[in-house]
């Protein structure tokens, strides 16, 4: 073999090793949709092609024996007879169109505005079965969301006593265990450990962990100063027994109180100094609505 061919052989070994590299490190984007009617259709989100996960927000009362009840905001109203309410029948051929793209679609449970709590590891087994049999492979006569199958639960739990979240997490990844996978995700706080569902994320059964940055000044990045935000995601990811960590961000100025970044700095700064992680998923944007306005995921998606 002459040098030209090793080397030709070598550059091919070379160029194959730093595409790899490269996307070992590509991130996903995941956004939240259902809290603004004006933000488009569950499926024309998912046409867009910039997301790869998509979390139905919110089912935001549930548990200590309140009936649950999924709020899509001004999208529809699944519980009502009125066909003039816009019913959430149409949302379950959205869903399969969106897994159909590739587009993971989770039922987000909690939110900032919700009455949940779980009085019981016997409640949390309860809404376990509840899920189970009105979202994923169980049978109900009352499913809110028609008879597509979603992906998963995300936990965006921020009240109540932080009590029996990891039974809940566990009885559904026992369900997960009878057929399709039941993917588990969080929302935590970027404060460590999360007041609310710290105690959850250690049974090691969440998929995606997609921390707030946002509204939490100790933690999240101001005005430049990145040590802040670093110093958390390095306590993120080293702890917390998720197989992925992502970055949670507003994806405009106005769509959270702090923590905005701009799409620049998100990329020139930020998103080089986490990368380096293993953990490393992607990004989180709250939410569809807001990234309509600012073209936010468009302008990140190739950094990501």
């Amino acid at each position: 073999m002459d040098m030209t061919t090793k080397s030709s052989i070598l550059l091919l070994v070379l160029s194959s090793f730093l595409m790899h590299l490269s996307s070992s490190k590509a991130g996903q984007i995941a956004i939240y949709w259902g809290q603004n009617g004006n933000e488009g259709t569950l499926a024309q989100t998912c046409a867009t092609g910039k997301y790869d996960i998509v979390n139905l927000a919110f089912l935001a009362t549930f548990g200590d024996g309140r009936q649950p009840m999924v709020n899509l905001a001004g999208h529809c109203d699944p519980y009502t007879n009125d066909p003039y309410s816009n019913p959430c029948s149409n949302l379950s051929s959205n869903i399969t169109s969106c897994q159909s793209k590739g587009v993971k679609v989770i039922l987000s449970i909690g939110g900032g505005a919700g009455a949940y709590s779980l009085g019981s590891a016997t409640d949390a087994a309860q809404v376990a079965t509840y899920l189970w049999d009105n979202f994923f492979g169980g049978k109900s006569t009352t499913r809110p969301l028609g008879e597509a199958i979603l992906d998963g639960i995300d936990f965006d739990i921020e009240q109540g006593n932080g009590q029996y979240w990891d039974v809940l997490a566990k009885t559904l990844a026992g369900y997960s265990r009878k057929g399709k996978k039941i993917y588990l995700t969080a929302a935590p706080q970027c404060p460590f450990p999360d007041a609310w569902i710290g105690g959850a994320l250690k049974t090691g059964l969440f998929d995606y962990v997609w921390v707030q940055f946002y509204n939490n000044p100790p933690c999240q990045y101001i005005s430049g100063n990145l040590t802040n935000l670093q110093e958390s995601w390095k306590v993120w990811t080293s702890i917390v027994p998720a197989k992925k960590i992502f970055l949670g961000l507003p994806a405009a100025s106005d769509a959270a109180g702090s923590g905005f970044i701009p799409a620049t700095d998100l990329m020139s700064k930020v998103l080089p100094a986490i990368k380096g992680s293993n953990k490393y998923g992607g990004v989180m944007l709250w939410s569809k609505y807001y990234d309509d306005q600012s073209g936010y995921s468009s302008s990140i998606k190739s950094h990501v």
